[in-house]
């Protein structure tokens, strides 16, 4: 078998056997060949992470935060790693003298902030279980996560001791102390007293653990650091026990790949802390910041002034999710069509001179300085003036978005994949490496791969062009579902974790996601749908933001609906002559008529069968959200949330659709 080019062949390919599904090969990254990276000696835990830190750079700037003066914000105010530590020594003495000893379960809900950090790393040192509390999925899911992990206290930020006390009186059985992160209102201190629970402002709490000094207990590599619910697309979140180990191993494997691709972070890097520490793509971002004594900013906490913040703090590595690069590059793309013929014509000869160079194999910044220094240096001060790293993850980035800030961003950018399940960082793609456009690129080092085929799909493991469920070995997957033994064994067999997601390996040893083994389904005829690679492939139309496909074994075609790009489809209108408001504009029949002839003119371009192709669509103007439950927190669809919230407008498509000549 050919070698892929940035993969080892650790194990062969094996045939399908007894009802067992063929498997490829099992590869890791090439940058393990001589075996997976040693750990550190001593770094055993996450607590150690942070207490090497700060023996080593004691006066480094650690955490930092934006000086509000007179309601303006002002310069970041810096805490070192020494201020941070003699802080939380007091949070992890004050704790204790609550009765919480090690093993108890602490909540943490909030806004990401230096408290939140705090109350982490006090977790880490005595041996708690860190569970996040998050209200993107909800109060009822705060509620469950509180009494099913046996929450017995919780750090929360100020503004969000209302919500918490929606969990009351259930969370109460457990929950015994609530610690702001901030100050206590006096009629929320009184209705958390009337539940017999203590609550304290930061400051109070702090005094609880003055002259009183803990032992820290022995940490092992193998105890559970944290409990991150995961929010699934159907049932009850689950909790994912992720141990020290873990991470620690995971941390070893990106500072290798780093390394080995000449981008190694150093005690200067700067990162700005906006994504959810609550999930562990953030997590252990931050955990790889303060292994190298680097520098972490956190933002207002406002998305409108995030751009601002960015502008402040200067980061040298930026981590996003797609939406948020989606909207810098509309953002960009805006500025580049208002800003006249002259701009437009000089911006568009820049971007094709640097994108053909880059093709021809130019680092960029090696393919066009010239552009860079007069075109581009703008989109690059836009984003502080410092980023080198771009690293996207918790969703697909589409294409035609990566492709343009790749050229205009002058810095790199790499999209990642992981599950909380396997402590985020599985697969990423590498700086300079274009062909790796639209892949998570190959594994990190500190994992086994192999895919599995999935016959119903199609899809076969052992074909020239691999394709099958990826499964991952490795020391970063979870411990398990915290009490679902039951839902652990579906997904953890023989040390190998089945992720549920549809990849194909690249030549180059890259790994494209092109489906979901869940999201299949018969339509009427008997045609099998993988609906997730239609929408992946409807996707590639600019002129939407993002698509839900539908259909189901009644009916004997597809239908969807889609968010139109509103910039696009204004655009669009204005060619056409058509007036009216975006909400307008999504009722049109004409606009329905345009996008409609753009998915299928791509779903041609793609050689999509005749049952692929979507026969009607709807245009909602309001983007698929949290508020109305339609998607997760990492923007991944909840079909059965959506097929309920647009059952009339489904039922409505399929009836006139049926109609005769319609």
């Amino acid at each position: 078998m050919e070698q892929r080019k940035y993969l080892v062949e650790v194990e062969k390919a094996k045939e399908a056997i007894d009802g067992k599904p063929s498997t490829g090969p099992v590869y890791r990254s090439l940058f393990a060949k001589d075996g997976f990276p040693p750990p550190v000696p001593g770094l055993e835990s996450c607590w150690d992470i942070f207490r090497m830190s700060v023996e080593k750079y004691p006066n480094n700037p650690m955490l930092g935060c934006r000086e509000i003066v007179n309601g303006k914000a002002g310069n970041y105010v810096w805490q070192t790693y020494k201020q941070v530590y003699d802080t939380v020594v007091q949070v992890g003495n004050s704790i204790r003298s609550c009765g919480v000893e090690p093993g108890a379960k602490c909540g943490i809900y909030g806004a990401n902030c230096a408290e939140w950090v705090m109350s982490m790393e006090a977790c880490n040192a005595h041996g708690l279980y860190c569970v996040p509390l998050y209200d993107t999925l909800g109060a009822d899911a705060v509620e469950f996560i509180i009494c099913h992990s046996e929450v017995s206290i919780a750090f929360v930020e100020e503004k969000k001791i209302t919500e918490l006390l929606k969990t009351f009186p259930n969370s109460t059985q457990y929950m015994k102390t609530i610690v702001s992160f901030g100050k206590v209102a006096s009629k929320e201190k009184e209705e958390i007293e009337k539940f017999g629970l203590a609550v304290y402002s930061w400051d109070e709490f702090l005094k609880l653990g003055e002259n009183k000094q803990y032992e820290l207990p022995v940490k092992k590599k193998e105890d559970i650091c944290t409990i991150m619910y995961t929010s699934g697309t159907t049932g009850d979140p689950k909790g994912v026990m992720i141990s020290n180990d873990s991470i620690v191993t995971l941390l070893a494997g990106v500072k290798r790949l780093l390394e080995s691709v000449n981008e190694a972070l150093t005690s200067k890097d700067v990162y700005l802390s906006y994504l959810p520490l609550a999930h562990i793509f953030d997590r252990v971002i931050e955990e790889l910041f303060i292994q190298h004594g680097a520098s972490i900013g956190f933002w207002r906490g406002d998305v409108k002034l995030l751009l601002e913040d960015i502008g402040e703090l200067k980061p040298s590595i930026f981590c996003a999710v797609p939406r948020v690069l989606e909207r810098v590059y509309s953002g960009l793309q805006q500025k580049v069509s208002t800003g006249g013929f002259l701009t437009k014509t000089l911006f568009n000869l820049a971007y094709s001179h640097k994108f053909s160079s880059m093709k021809m194999g130019f680092a960029h910044d090696e393919a066009s300085p010239i552009c860079d220094k007069f075109v581009f240096n703008k989109v690059r001060q836009g984003l502080g003036g410092n980023v080198r790293l771009i690293l996207s993850g918790a969703a697909p980035l589409s294409n035609h978005v990566e492709a343009f800030l790749r050229v205009v961003s002058c810095a790199h950018v790499l999209q990642g994949y992981g599950l909380t399940e396997t402590c985020a960082g599985t697969f990423v793609s590498l700086p300079n490496e274009l062909p790796m456009l639209g892949t998570v690129g190959p594994p990190v080092p500190n994992v086994d791969v192999f895919l599995e085929s999935v016959p119903e799909m199609g899809y076969d493991a052992l074909s020239s062009t691999p394709r099958g469920e990826i499964c991952i070995r490795g020391k970063t997957l979870f411990a398990g579902y915290y009490k679902r033994e039951d839902l652990t064994k579906e997904v953890l067999i023989d040390g190998w974790f089945h992720t549920g997601d549809i990849g194909e390996w690249q030549p180059d040893g890259s790994m494209k996601i092109i489906d979901r083994k869940k999201n299949i389904f018969k339509l009427s005829q008997g045609e099998y749908v993988a609906v997730e690679n239609l929408e992946n492939i409807y996707s590639l139309v600019s002129d939407i933001d993002s698509i839900w496909v539908y259909g189901n074994s009644f009916e004997s075609f597809l239908v969807a609906v889609a968010n139109p790009n509103q910039q696009a489809l204004g655009h669009w209108a204005q060619e056409h002559g058509i007036s009216g408001n975006f909400k307008s504009l999504c009722e049109n029949p004409e606009a329905k008529k345009f996008i409609l002839g753009e998915l299928t003119k791509i779903g041609k371009e793609k050689k999509l069968k005749g049952f692929e192709l979507v026969k009607d669509v709807h245009l909602d103007p309001e983007p698929f959200d949290m508020e109305r439950d339609l998607i997760t927190p990492t923007y991944k669809k909840k079909r059965p949330q959506l097929l309920k919230y647009y059952q009339n407008v489904i039922d409505n498509m399929y009836k006139s659709a049926s109609k005769p000549n319609a």
